[in-house]
């Protein structure tokens, strides 16, 4: 009998011994299970791990593993039919040429040269990553019978079912495409559900890369502006009227670059709108994982309440793993799941089987969870090590929000005749040894004024940031002691 026989066997009797235990009824230790049942250790853990993975059964260090509380009631079904008429409105405006402009890309992705420090960088410090985690499972899922073979083009039932549960509880593993990261995600909504010329609603400011993917598909990204609060719906409802497009894109929680959270008075509105004007949100949910210690309670998913399909839903375990952990969601109900599968299967036919399995081998295991609580700690520290270090360095640059989750600051610069040169900034930063994002490519219209995005998830700690910090303020000196005396007071 192979392994993956025996792991399939031994899940399926655990699952039906479930019921005879509470919620958060403590299951048999995995030495009882190994002589119980006659199968190895190895055989025990993975059962394990794949009904955690279904959300049957969760592991605590140190104390085993028990039986995860009741589902909530699935709602009823929505009405979907509505999507039919929007996507098939592909009549639209002359195609635009596609030219894509991916400095704001490169700008978090390009290795700064040695010695500059890396306040620019888009992913988690080497040291917040689960590198001794995703090698174990990395090397658990290698060795899984069929690993290398080729995977179901959907994805690995497992792994949809748990993105699904990560969204809302209204959603399946049906519902669910498993993509490469969430650039890759983006990229396929909105091929699906915009043709070339069409006018795409965005934040204003907004991501760079999907400006990029947008630009590429041959899109007209149409900025409406954010404020503390996220997106203004007035101006939102405003935009679709104007421009008679079909597609929204927003990061609903800790929005790149403010770092802003969708009001709650906001949510449902900004999904009514949508569906007056017959049109599609695109939430993309990077920075659910990236929550900081000392945040509050978060808000659901704007798809775990939509009913109607309105919501195109992405996330990604890229953010909040590892740069080339590129495994990512795409969650969608009715007619338009059959449009992003077909353009998911022509473009990459499917996400590598190792993995798939490797994500799932380690959000199954007991280090997800304490990974999931040192990333919240280590944000935390190092926004108030940024936070603290400007307000004594750089006063005179404006914070005006600091967030309780992902991974940056957004600021702006002070204002001279003109404004502050941003280039000039961040090429005198450069110099003195810090690399720093600008403003200008998050916008896809001309910016209100200059601006800068500072990462703090992409640096050693708080000794790395204070030096950068310091490193900053001499470029600042630099550029506006001969106009305005610098930063300082």
């Amino acid at each position: 009998m192979s392994q993956r026989s025996s792991v399939a066997e031994l899940v399926e009797s655990l699952r039906g011994e479930l019921k005879r235990y509470p919620s958060g009824g403590k299951l048999p230790s995995s030495r009882a299970l190994v002589e119980r049942f006659r199968v190895s250790p190895v055989t025990v853990s993975r059962a394990v791990a794949q009904l955690v993975a279904e959300g049957l059964v969760v592991t605590r260090p140190g104390s085993g593993a028990f039986r995860a509380q009741s589902r909530t009631e699935v709602p009823p079904p929505g009405d979907t039919s509505w999507q039919e008429v929007s996507l098939s409105g592909d009549g639209g405006p002359e195609a635009v040429p596609r030219t894509v402009d991916a400095s704001g890309v490169l700008v978090t992705l390009a290795a700064p040269p040695p010695g500059v420090i890396e306040l620019n960088g888009g992913y988690l410090h080497s040291s917040l990553q689960p590198e001794r985690a995703l090698a174990a499972a990395l090397a658990r899922a290698g060795r899984r019978p069929g690993a290398w073979g080729r995977p179901p083009t959907d994805g690995l039932t497992e792994l949809r079912s748990w993105f699904a549960r990560e969204i809302g509880p209204a959603l399946t593993a049906a519902d669910v495409l498993i993509t490469a990261g969430g650039q890759s995600a983006l990229a396929t909504a909105l091929r699906a559900l915009a043709p070339p010329g069409a006018p795409l609603l965005v934040e204003s400011p907004t991501y760079p890369g999907m400006l990029a993917v947008a630009r590429a598909a041959g899109l007209r990204p149409v900025p409406v502006p954010v404020d503390a609060d996220g997106v203004r719906p007035e101006l939102l409802d405003a935009a679709f009227r104007a421009t008679g497009a079909r597609v929204f894109v927003c990061q609903p929680l800790f929005q790149n670059p403010t770092g802003a959270v969708l009001a709650p008075g906001r949510r449902a509105e900004v999904v009514r709108i949508a569906r007056a004007a017959g049109a599609f949100v695109v939430e993309d949910d990077f920075a659910r994982r990236l929550v900081h210690e000392d945040s509050g309670p978060l808000p659901a998913p704007l798809a775990a309440d939509d009913p109607d399909g309105v919501v195109v839903h992405v996330r990604s375990l890229t953010k909040i793993a590892s740069p080339s952990l590129r495994v990512g969601a795409l969650a969608a109900r009715g007619p338009v799941l059959g449009r992003l599968r077909a353009i998911q299967v022509v473009d990459s036919f499917f996400v590598p089987q190792p993995l798939q399995e490797a994500a799932l081998e380690l959000v199954g295991s007991p280090a997800w969870g304490h990974h999931l609580r040192s990333v919240a700690t280590g944000l935390k520290n190092r926004r108030t090590a940024m936070t603290a270090a400007l307000s004594r360095e750089l006063p005179a640059l404006a914070l005006p929000h600091i967030p309780a989750g992902g991974g940056s600051l957004w600021l702006r610069l002070p204002g001279t005749e003109g404004g502050t040169d941003e280039s000039a900034v961040v090429s005198a930063a450069l110099r003195a040894g810090v690399a720093i994002a600008p403003g200008r490519p998050f916008f896809c219209a001309e910016p209100p004024s200059p601006q800068i995005r500072l990462s703090f998830a992409a640096v050693a700690g708080a000794a790395e940031i204070a030096e950068g910090i310091r490193r900053l303020r001499t470029a600042c000196d630099e550029v506006l002691t001969a106009s305005a005396g610098g930063f300082r007071p």
